[in-house]
């Protein structure tokens, strides 16, 4: 499931090893950090879409809406 490849620098030898428990939930609650993170960068976009798209339709140029 969890593994980390470790490529010995002198010879190329590549090897695996499993994650211990430990890291393998550190490593869920980054990516659930990353995952809430992400989902607030889209509503923020969302939010900045629809405040452009209305002062749009009142009007307003692009020079208008860069000045705010």
């Amino acid at each position: 499931m969890y593994k980390e490849k470790i490529i010995n620098a002198q010879t190329g030898e590549e090897t695996w090893r499993d994650y211990t428990k430990e890291e393998i939930v550190e490593a869920q609650a980054i990516q659930k950090k990353i995952d809430e993170q992400l989902k607030a960068i889209l509503e923020k976009q969302k939010l900045r879409e629809s405040a452009l798209n209305k002062l749009i339709a009142l009007g307003l140029t692009e020079e208008e809406i860069a000045s705010l």
